[in-house]
């Protein structure tokens, strides 16, 4: 029996890019759920054309989207087996979902991370604020946890079951370091598969801006120091 798999992207102006998201997405995806987070262009519009459900969430912060986007699948009577995130500006390669799915449909894998690894990025699609503070998280949650996460990468497949039992709350920009800490505190199984990176549609809300990077810096080294005196 095909498991049901929903795929979540929030999305702040993102009209040129998100268009093309949605059609690489392949097509055993059973809902794209796009959440336009207080968008001010053709984001909502475009999104729609291309054959996903637009929601709106008008507080602004990626885990403010993300939380949406999981409210209105436990609204729905039947419900999913996988849910996929996935970042709106084209960065990602959505047909390496397939990929990321893998381990739980074969496997029973929790939890799986799509690792941005350097051999398969294009040049300049992480800043070296991006590379840096990945590398301290990470090394940060081996060094507390044991953990063998080598990125904080957005593109993520969990089961929609252990996705609820992580009781997800950060509301800005620690919205995935949250989800990893929990993973690890919960002792789920997870696994990383490596994926491309290219240079994103437009200009980052987070990584390219310096107040970006300071805020989702202190708020994703203030998850790994609670959960690691907890």
């Amino acid at each position: 029996m095909k498991p049901i798999i929903k795929v979540i992207i929030p999305a702040f102006n993102e009209q040129d890019s998100i268009g093309n998201v949605i059609k690489d997405i392949p097509a055993i995806v059973d809902e794209i759920i796009v959440i336009s987070n207080n968008s001010t262009d053709h984001t909502e519009i475009n999104a729609k054309n291309a054959g996903a459900t637009v929601l709106s969430e008008n507080r602004k912060g990626y885990g403010y989207a993300c939380l949406k986007g999981m409210d209105y699948i436990s609204q729905q009577s039947i419900k999913p087996e996988i849910v996929v995130f996935l970042d709106g500006d084209y960065s990602d390669y959505p047909e390496q979902l397939t990929e990321i799915i893998a381990p739980i449909l074969k496997d029973g894998i929790d939890f799986v991370v799509g690792a941005r690894v350097k051999e398969l990025r294009e040049n300049g699609a992480m800043t070296p604020q991006q590379i840096f503070g990945n590398w301290l998280a990470t090394f940060l949650m081996k060094l507390f946890f044991n953990a063998k996460f080598s990125d904080l990468g957005p593109f993520r497949a969990i089961k929609y079951e252990q996705l609820l039992a992580l009781k997800m709350e950060d509301k800005t920009y620690g919205w995935t370091v949250e989800m990893q800490l929990k993973v690890l505190k919960q002792k789920m199984s997870y696994i990383e598969i490596p994926v491309k990176y290219r240079n994103r549609i437009g200009v980052s809300k987070v990584s390219g801006t310096v107040k970006g990077s300071i805020f989702a810096g202190i708020k994703i080294l203030g998850w790994i120091f609670k959960y690691s005196f907890k």
